[in-house]
């Protein structure tokens, strides 16, 4: 990174004329456009009138640079951002809902720029300035980073994309520090011997060269609008972890999309920055320098230092011959001339992404509640589902609907058989024909049994199966929600029906055992009259069942019931205190089983949600704090 002996001139105007630009590739005389360039916060360097700070083929003596990024209290500054990186890498974000994608991407960028970047600088006075040359497939970014080094240290080709792994030249004082233990701890790297050779795809490769000044690197990244994905992300890796950008593009490239996306990300973070149009042909030339001019000022970037690079052939070993690039290379060697210099370019960079923390992190925030939106929306789901499941079991149980079909034929066989006043008996009476008879009657009643059975059975599980499909519905209206559906249905629960009948069965002998117990029949009955427990546990079940309400009521159900009413008997052995009493337990312990298979028959979906990692309200609330507790530390 030798000065030139000569600057170019600086007379002309225009917004062509707002282009440092070497000699024509035909001509060995300086181009007359240049003009003193616009100001990127380095400095005079920046500026370029600053003092010859080398002579060619002399490294540049290094002064002991200072700290470019803490703040007052370095430490306590260097605590937050520890603070800060912790709570963005413990991010969580549930794959496939609305914000996984964008979050994800925030998370690795804002981490990757906290670990490669920022914290580096915080913790050490005397980082080498990277100054990474990055831009356009095409652009000759190979070939200007031998020229600008003096030697070449990156190789070219026809093959595109050419750099397929990121180049780093520096001082051999300085290669120790690039090391996997110091930058970009997570990326390969070898070190270049000999001859520059190509590395592999995703390695860096460090070039270590006594034509580098110390306290410098250049660094010759992928293109950023390569096809292959991982070429760009490389590039978008490196320049997070840059103090100077120097953008090249090309005269047929620079109206591309990725292009502008990579610029005006240095324009929202304030990135010192160096633009270079390479490729220039003589024809159309101020047209093409006045259009992407107007471009940049257009996009915010009018004060990038900005340089032109004709349309040449001169190149020999993979580097210029002519003094094309002389005017770019006087530039960095300003900005690395000295400490001061170094230090200016570096803090504005580091005080633009710091700045930018102020949106970028809330932005993150923002993408984290909206997956805990979803994450509601979808528990929510849940909870809809199966309340309406609890209360349509609950209506079931008391408005008589159960009464009908098998169960309504069950209870006129035993109510019109007389089974019910037969299962009263006077105490000490019990012959022969009456065990005959209450043969007959278990029948009867075991039927009544399987019927009462079935029929709570089937409320639970059609309520069950009803609230399931009615949550499978309401996810897969949200996007990824699908996902979370086949999850759940990965995991099914253990047979309900059978689970349901283990608690009826249960149920019905709580409420046998209540009839048996002391003091629950009336004393004026209990002296005289024993009866069959079971029998009038259904009874008091089919009175539960809603029999009355049913009958009264003249609808539907009405002409199905006959026979004696389930509650007078009940009243006749109870007594109505006591058996209101008792309905209530058994209301009570009815509801309890079934909230719990209802709980059970939800754990799939609950499961689902609580395994898709979908972050907690504390995450986004600690990045607020975290950015908060930045902002004031400053």
């Amino acid at each position: 990174m030798t000065r030139p002996s000569a600057a170019p001139d600086t007379s002309g105007s225009g917004a062509s004329d707002r282009f440092a630009t070497g000699p024509d590739a035909t001509s060995d005389q300086p181009d007359q456009g240049h003009v003193p360039m616009p100001s990127t916060g380095g400095g005079d360097a920046a500026r370029g009138g600053g003092p010859d700070l080398r002579q060619p083929g002399r490294p540049v003596e290094a002064d002991p640079a200072r700290h470019r990024g803490t703040a007052p209290d370095g430490r306590r500054f260097e605590q937050i951002l520890e603070s800060l990186r912790g709570h963005v890498r413990d991010l969580e974000f549930s794959e496939g809902l609305p914000g996984a994608e964008e979050g994800r991407a925030l998370q690795a960028d804002v981490l990757a720029q906290l670990s490669d970047y920022v914290l580096p600088r915080v913790r050490r006075p005397d980082i080498p300035l990277l100054i990474a040359v990055a831009g356009s497939t095409g652009a000759g970014k190979s070939t200007l980073v031998n020229s600008l080094v003096g030697e070449q240290v990156t190789t070219t080709g026809v093959r595109r994309p050419t750099t397929n792994s990121p180049v780093l030249a520096c001082n051999p004082a300085d290669v120790d520090w690039f090391s996997e233990a110091s930058f970009i701890p997570t990326l390969p790297r070898v070190r270049q011997q000999g001859l520059a050779m190509p590395g592999k795809d995703g390695m860096l490769v460090l070039a270590a060269s006594e034509a580098m000044p110390p306290g410098v690197a250049l660094l010759d990244t992928p293109d950023v609008d390569s096809a292959v994905a991982a070429h760009h992300e490389f590039a978008a890796k490196f320049l997070d972890a840059a103090d100077l950008w120097v953008f090249v593009t090309t005269s047929t490239r620079y109206a591309d999309a990725r292009v502008w996306e990579f610029l005006q990300v240095a324009r929202d973070r304030d990135t010192s920055l160096a633009v270079v149009l390479s490729r220039v042909p003589r024809k159309g030339r101020r047209q093409l320098l006045d259009h992407f001019g107007a471009m940049l000022e257009a996009n915010g970037l009018g004060n990038a230092a900005r340089f032109a690079i004709p349309e040449t052939d001169q190149i020999r070993g993979e580097r210029f011959t002519s003094n094309v690039a002389d005017h770019l290379r006087e530039f960095l060697a300003e900005v690395a001339g000295e400490a001061e210099q170094r230090d200016r370019v570096s803090r504005r960079t580091f005080v633009g992404v710091i700045d930018s923390f102020r949106s970028r992190v809330p932005e993150l925030a923002r993408q984290v509640e909206a997956q805990i939106e979803t994450g509601r929306a979808l528990g929510a789901a849940v909870d809809d589902a199966f309340a309406t499941a609890s209360r349509r079991i609950d209506t079931g149980l008391g408005d008589g609907s159960l009464l009908r079909g098998s169960l309504s034929a069950r209870w006129q066989e035993v109510a019109a058989s007389g089974d019910l006043a037969k299962s009263l008996r006077m105490r000490g009476k019990r012959g022969r024909k009456a065990r005959s008879e209450q043969a007959e009657r278990g029948q009867r009643v075991a039927s009544l049994e399987r019927a009462v059975r079935d029929a709570l059975e089937a409320l639970v599980v059609s309520s069950c199966e009803r609230a399931a499909d009615q949550v499978e519905q309401a996810w897969r209206g949200v996007t990824g929600g699908a996902r979370l559906v086949v999850r759940a249905q990965e995991h099914p629960t253990a047979d309900l029906a059978k689970r349901i009948r283990k608690e009826i069965a249960e149920w019905q002998d709580e409420i046998a055992g209540m009839t048996t117990a002391s003091g629950a029949t009336k004393r004026s009955v209990a002296r005289f009259v024993t009866f069959d427990h079971d029998i009038v546990a259904l009874v008091l079940i089919i009175d539960l069942l809603g029999y009355e309400r049913s009958h009264s009521g003249g609808g539907a159900h009405a002409a199905d019931t006959s026979g004696p009413s389930p509650q007078r008997l009940l009243k006749g052995l109870f007594g109505a205190q006591s058996l209101r009493s008792m309905g209530g337990t058994a209301r009570d312990n009815l509801r309890r089983r079934i909230l719990g298979l209802l709980d059970h028959e939800r754990v799939p979906f609950d499961g689902a949600l609580a395994s898709a990692g979908i972050p907690t309200e504390e995450s986004a609330v600690q990045l607020y704090q975290a950015t908060y507790n930045l902002e004031i530390s400053r």
